[in-house]
């Protein structure tokens, strides 16, 4: 071989320098490719969990192949199988949702709310302010007041003479037994009779008769399509009420004949707010968008006028002037009409005020007792008693000019939405002093003279909800009150 020149001599040298590179550029690369893995710490072994073994009569029973089962397929045996299978989950849900029977003993490490820690049903008057009298004749009253108890023959619970909210209630004038009549926001009209018991059905067992045993005398009839706004008797008749509603209607109930019969009817837009019968035959009305109306229940003759232009929620005809009446509206004022001073032009007439008194807020009720004084009630959290002059002076044309209240009693009105309009109520026909009632927000009724004094509170722990419409006895001391539930509180 001859010898390799210059050139050829050096292109075999750097294909060799060439060689030893790529051998190198290999090596550090496959180094750096694949580090070698430092040494891991030792694990500390973690305990195993206890897995807790499932209760067999809650275990689900889980669907299997029928090939592995070893059976045939779409045969009568799988099939019988799948049912069963199917059938013992159904029994599992079953289960599952099954009502409990029996007291459930659920363990607290505290009591989540406790009646003696919250203040706020404690009463604001108590057998302590009673005897704190000094006046003899007041500590008489407020004693005679105060000694008022519950019902006893059935809790206030058992009384829900009708099923929605009461909005109205009178007593009937009978001294023989407590006779109750109350209205409901749905048009029904409930009677409670404390004379009778019911006894249970004849079709039910011994047993049954035992754990329930008698219930109050009750009944509800449906006399209206909407709210009764007033439940009210005649002045010389004690087997006819008359009721009011919001259907714009007004119906005369016989109590011997059991016949309720409409007597009036007015658009059902012109809902009717109250009615006063002050005379035989003679039938006064408001309604919600301010108007008054009078008519004769003989010829149908009505006569109708605009005394407001918001809500009269009530009024009331003075007990010795008839013709005198006061009026409680929502634009915040209390007015006196004389009704001989009307001018009527066909049937709408022009009213003839001849008092007024303006309030901070809206006015809910007026009453007249029978001696001719005023209480009203108003969301201004009062409750006024006016002592207007006496009815022989109206007769001469006597004008109240700038009247103000003799006396301001201070009373919680905020009743909310769910709760019925407080209102306060004489009681007509006292036998010592003049006196009238008002629901109290914390689920009691107060009683108040006619000289502002408060007589007494009278409460329950069986009182569960706000008596809010409550009526006096035209005579007796009974008081009754209606809640929310179309559930009746009665003291005597």
């Amino acid at each position: 071989m001859e010898e390799l020149n210059e050139y050829e001599r050096q292109r075999q040298e750097n294909i060799l320098k060439n060689q030893q590179l790529l051998r190198d550029l290999h090596l550090t690369a496959s180094a750096i490719a694949s580090p070698k893995p430092a040494a891991r710490p030792k694990a500390t072994p973690r305990p195993k969990k206890k897995v807790p073994k499932a209760d067999p009569a809650t275990v689900v029973p889980r669907r299997q192949s029928s090939r592995l089962a070893g059976l045939p397929a779409d045969s009568e045996i799988a099939k019988r199988k799948a049912d069963e299978l199917q059938e013992q989950w159904r029994e599992a849900e079953n289960a599952k949702r099954a009502r409990i029977e029996g007291d459930v003993d659920v363990k607290l490490e505290k009591p989540l709310i406790s009646l003696g820690m919250s203040e706020k049903y404690n009463p604001t008057f108590t057998y302590e302010d009673v005897e704190a009298t000094t006046d003899k004749e007041l500590k008489g009253l407020r004693e005679q007041m105060m000694g008022l108890k519950l019902w006893e023959t059935f809790e206030p619970n058992q009384l829900k003479v009708v099923p929605e909210r009461i909005y109205s209630m009178a007593f009937h004038p009978t001294v023989d037994k407590q006779l109750i009549f109350a209205g409901d926001k749905e048009g029904n009209l409930g009677i409670l009779d404390t004379s009778q018991i019911k006894e249970e059905a004849d079709d039910e067992d011994d047993d049954s008769k035992e754990e329930s045993g008698p219930a109050p005398n009750m009944q509800s009839h449906k006399l209206h399509g909407r709210t009764i706004s007033a439940v009210v008797f005649g002045p010389t008749s004690a087997t006819t009420l008359y009721t009011s509603s919001y259907d714009g209607s007004v119906r005369s109930f016989d109590l011997e004949k059991g016949l309720s019969t409409e007597v009036y009817f007015k658009k059902a837009n012109d809902a009717i707010s109250c009615i006063q019968v002050p005379e035989e035959n003679m039938l006064y009305f408001t309604t919600l968008d301010g108007g008054f109306g009078k008519q004769d229940l003989r010829t149908k003759t009505t006569q109708f006028m605009q005394l407001s232009e918001k809500k009269i929620g009530g009024f009331s005809t003075h007990p010795r002037a008839s013709y005198l009446i006061a009026t409680a509206s929502l634009d915040r004022t209390v007015r006196i009409f004389d009704l001989r001073k009307i001018n009527f032009s066909g049937l709408d007439g022009t009213p003839h005020e001849v008092a007024e008194h303006v309030n901070r807020l809206s006015v809910s009720s007026a009453e007249f007792n029978s001696l001719g004084q005023l209480a009203t009630t108003s969301y201004d959290d009062t409750v006024k008693i006016y002592n207007l002059p006496d009815s022989a002076k109206w007769e001469k044309g006597h004008t109240i000019e700038n009247w103000e209240q003799d006396v301001t009693i201070r009373h919680d009105n905020q009743t909310g939405r769910w709760v019925t309009i407080l209102k306060a109520y004489w009681q007509q026909y006292p036998s010592d002093c003049q006196k009238l009632c008002i629901g109290n927000m914390k689920r009691s009724i107060d009683i108040y003279s006619g000289k502002g004094d408060h007589l007494a509170q009278l409460r329950s722990d069986l009182i569960t909800a706000v008596p809010a419409v409550v009526r006096f006895h035209p005579t007796q001391n009974w008081v009754c009150g209606g809640n929310a539930s179309g559930k009746l509180t009665l003291f005597m």
